[in-house]
């Protein structure tokens, strides 16, 4: 789907027409609402909601003729996400699709009755959003990103393809419990890879540029980008960090290494978004949240920009190259 055609469904799907509901049956056009901790015009944002948008129709709905759609797109700001959960819940639509921790919270906040698949969301369990992953129990269900565990194979990734670093910054959000879980993990395989750890608080654009400006100061350093909302909406400036003070850099998505950035290995967020239409079909079709188990991630991506690392100086090993499922030129 062109990134105009995209634009235009979002603008386009954001009137949900009071005239068009009362025209045509509600057994015949099913209504979806979305919130998003992400910006429209965010490349990612397009790409998963086309597949999202290709999941539905794979399963039989079609935007704009057998069911509609309403999307909020909050970035990262609270306010933000708690104002539109509460639009979207007083539109009451048939169920909601919810991006990350951050858009999941104040929709659970807002109802507790109306359905809702959640994307990216790394420990829905203990954050409280479902009971458990094989029975959520509520009205919530979705899709996690990774486990805490996919951590320690970023430090992994960095000695491999950086030998020399012996620093690593690790960038995290700590406002969400991912953040401290993250770099938990990373810290208790960092001394046995001989690797000494700095936290670095993904707050906002200036304290990332501090952050990253102080600790470049000390050679032998490189930088490990854990997941979090904050560091997807700052990506391109992270990326930007590292290639100025040339700081070998590993990644959670693919999206960072697209921008610029070095070496990634995270899940396929755009698979998760064609999975999560499969979910809402099956809700449309009568099925409850409170009883379909919460799905793991089962597509991982190892992406290497070889631009990244001559700029670097590094020479990427054969062996890493092997195992890569996209290396960008």
């Amino acid at each position: 789907m062109k990134r105009r055609e995209l634009i235009t469904l979002l603008v386009g799907a954001a009137a949900w027409p009071l005239a068009a509901r009362a025209q045509q049956p509600r057994e015949h056009v099913r209504r979806i609402g979305g919130l998003f901790a992400i910006t429209a015009d965010d490349p990612e944002a397009q790409a998963r909601l086309a597949a999202f948008a290709q999941g539905l129709q794979q399963s039989g709905w079609t935007i704009g003729q057998n069911v509609r759609v309403e999307y909020r797109f909050a970035g990262i700001n609270p306010d933000d996400l708690r104002r539109h959960a509460a639009e979207l819940v007083a539109l009451a639509p048939d169920v909601i699709l919810s991006q990350s921790s951050g858009a999941l919270a104040p929709l659970l906040q807002a109802t507790r009755s109306i359905p809702i698949v959640f994307t990216t969301v790394a420990d829905p369990v203990g954050a409280g959003f479902v009971d458990s992953l094989a029975r959520p129990g509520g009205n919530a269900t979705g899709f996690t990103n990774f486990e805490y565990g996919i951590a320690a194979k970023w430090l992994e990734l960095l000695k491999e393809i950086a030998p020399g670093v012996t620093r690593a910054a690790v960038l995290r959000e700590s406002a969400i419990a991912a953040g401290p879980a993250q770099f938990g993990v990373i810290q208790a395989v960092a001394s046995s890879l001989g690797v000494e750890l700095r936290a670095i608080d993904i707050r906002d654009a200036a304290a990332i540029e501090q952050g990253i400006t102080a600790f470049a100061q000390v050679s032998n350093g490189g930088v490990i980008v854990t997941g979090s909302p904050a560091a997807a909406v700052h990506r391109k400036l992270i990326a930007a960090l590292a290639a100025r003070h040339r700081l070998p850099a590993v990644y959670n998505s693919r999206y960072f290494v697209a921008d610029g950035g070095l070496i990634s290995y995270g899940p396929d967020l755009t698979d998760q978004f064609r999975r999560a239409a499969q979910y809402v079909d099956r809700i449309l079709k009568g099925e409850t949240p409170a009883n379909l188990p919460v799905q793991a991630t089962v597509k991982y991506e190892l992406v290497i920009n070889l631009k990244a690392a001559k700029a670097l100086g590094l020479e990427v090993p054969a062996t890493l190259l092997a195992r890569a499922d996209e290396v960008i030129e």
